[in-house]
């Protein structure tokens, strides 16, 4: 009887923890997309979902190749280490004019590497000295739930917990409107968002 018991304990553990590790116990996936004027203007926004609680930081890389930042928009929860990476045939450097975050990591060599954390939400625009057609941006939001869209203006943000949140939205050049959405358990949820100047 005790090893039948044991047996049974140990099942239906096992059960409760698969049930705690699908979407179907409070979290949801949102999926949308964004609109806009001009079609090169939807990719690279960043959406986000802003719900309440912690932030977990992540570890995040922008690499430079034929005097161009890859990628051009890099999206990271506050907290996280950005490594700036130089694999490109001639020296590089990088910095910010930015308030909210401002440095130069100063001129380095190809195959070399540096490091910045972006502490606090910023949108982060980076410049090179050396090369001044050069651009990018980090954007560093105090959410885990955030995508950047393709070129068709799609996205999907996995995992976010049951309720209703406001979603943010940065685009380089055009504005968005307050959207909010509902996510309920273990469903779906779609948002459109429209750009606009």
């Amino acid at each position: 009887m005790k090893n039948i018991s044991k047996v049974l304990k140990t099942a239906l553990l096992g059960a409760c923890i698969g049930f705690i590790g699908t979407d179907a116990f409070g979290a949801g996936t949102v999926t949308g997309s964004v609109d806009a004027p001009f079609p090169k203007y939807k990719k690279d926004t960043v959406v986000y979902i802003k719900v309440p609680g912690p932030v977990k930081p992540g570890k995040g890389a922008i690499d430079q190749k034929n005097l161009v930042f890859v990628p051009h928009v890099l999206a990271v929860p506050t907290g996280t280490s950005v490594d700036f990476k130089n694999n490109d045939k001639v020296n590089h450097n990088i910095f910010s004019a930015d308030a909210c975050k401002k440095f130069n990591l100063g001129t380095y060599n190809p195959g070399q590497s540096k490091a910045i954390v972006f502490d606090k939400p910023c949108v982060v625009n980076l410049l090179c000295n050396v090369h001044s057609e050069m651009s990018a941006y980090v954007v560093a939001v105090a959410s885990n739930y955030f995508a950047v869209t393709g070129a068709d203006g799609k996205f999907t943000i996995s995992g976010v917990p049951a309720g209703t949140y406001e979603v943010g939205v940065w685009n380089e050049k055009l504005k968005a409107p307050k959207t909010t959405v509902t996510v309920k358990d273990g469903q779906p949820a779609s948002v459109t968002i429209a750009l606009a100047k």
